[in-house]
């Protein structure tokens, strides 16, 4: 199991540097962040990108995210010729020895929630999802760090219409036709497709979202017969609902070998159903993160691990989610599980 932290590029207030000294960290995961989405990503930009990680002694082998296009998603517009570009940045970042992309299919938005700094009881601020306050934002409106901000507010209220048109099985359809294009070529550079599950994983704004569930994680894993076909297991996203278990999760597509990178953090789900990003502290959430560690260790995982999101603690000032010192606190807290189950 390797160990990775986020790293945002030189804009990031948490350097290499910074993340060279957690003791158990073997490399980042990253991403280009200024290439519009949809076109390819060059391959001086990401040699650059390599060589720089490369300079800190720190690993960088997967890449988060590769963005989708929406076009892509509601089989529209420039789609093929977004999908070709997909395919040549797949090449791209196979030449420069990324092993691993991590992408998602969510229509219209990333990660939501209702807000990025509410103060918990022990004075920590963190990333928050209310039922009462997400349902009355404007989605045209809204906007949460890491999403495309290049639409305009009637673009957004174009896009949520044309989704909520194609429903879930129109969205189905289009990405079964997205991975039929796209896993030959990453088979051919032998790189892992990771996607990521929604986040939350239900629908909002009436936009359907599909990978958010056992039931749909075993109809997207059979889209295509090949390991190099398989996810990101966040433990956050989908275990902010009771209704997923996520240390059985991993032991089921753990044993299929179709997990190629975990985001393992806790959440507080509360009762009605909204929910509190948490320290990483088993006693702290909702989640056994005993017993997801000891799901990754039982059936042998081998791939890219990494301590999600974190709360803002110390007066730390930073990226919300992203912060330093609590995400290091989580890194080492389950690498401190993980020699605890080893022996060692």
């Amino acid at each position: 199991m390797k160990m990775t932290f986020r790293w945002y590029g030189q804009d990031d207030p948490v350097t290499l540097d910074n993340i060279r000294q957690i003791p158990n960290m073997t490399g980042v995961v990253s991403a280009i962040y200024d290439i519009p989405v949809g076109q390819v990503w060059p391959i001086e930009r990401i040699q650059a990108l390599v060589d720089e990680v490369h300079q800190h002694h720190l690993e960088l082998e997967v890449i988060e995210s590769v963005p989708v296009h929406e076009d892509i998603k509601l089989k529209r517009g420039h789609y093929q010729q977004y999908i070709d570009n997909y395919k040549q940045t797949i090449r791209n970042l196979a030449q420069c020895g990324i092993k691993c992309i991590c992408y998602n299919f969510m229509p219209v938005f990333d990660w939501t929630r209702s807000s990025i700094d509410h103060v918990l009881e022990d004075g920590s601020q963190a990333l928050v999802y209310y039922q009462d306050e997400v349902s009355q934002l404007d989605p045209t409106k809204l906007t949460l760090p890491g999403w495309d901000a290049s639409y305009t507010p009637q673009e957004v209220g174009e896009l949520i219409v044309a989704y909520q048109q194609i429903g879930e099985e129109g969205l189905w359809e289009n990405l079964a036709y997205f991975i039929q294009e796209i896993m030959p070529v990453a088979i051919e550079c032998d790189v892992n497709m990771a996607i990521h599950p929604d986040d939350p994983p239900w629908s909002i704004f009436g936009i359907p979202r599909i990978i958010t569930c056992e039931e749909n994680l075993d109809r997207f894993i059979s889209l295509y017969d090949d390991p190099h076909h398989g996810l990101t297991l966040c433990s956050g996203s989908l275990g902010c609902t009771v209704h997923n278990d996520i240390p059985a999760l991993i032991r089921k597509y753990g044993a299929q070998k179709r997990i190629h990178f975990a985001h393992v953090r806790n959440v507080k789900i509360l009762e009605d159903g909204s929910f509190e990003e948490s320290a990483h502290y088993a006693k702290c959430g909702s989640l056994d993160m005993v017993d997801i560690m000891r799901a990754y260790v039982e059936t042998g995982f081998e791939g890219y691990i990494r301590p999600d999101h974190g709360r803002m603690i110390w007066g730390e000032q930073g990226k919300p989610g992203y912060g330093l010192y609590d995400r290091a606190l989580g890194a080492m807290y389950l690498g401190g599980i993980i020699d605890a189950l080893k022996g060692k």
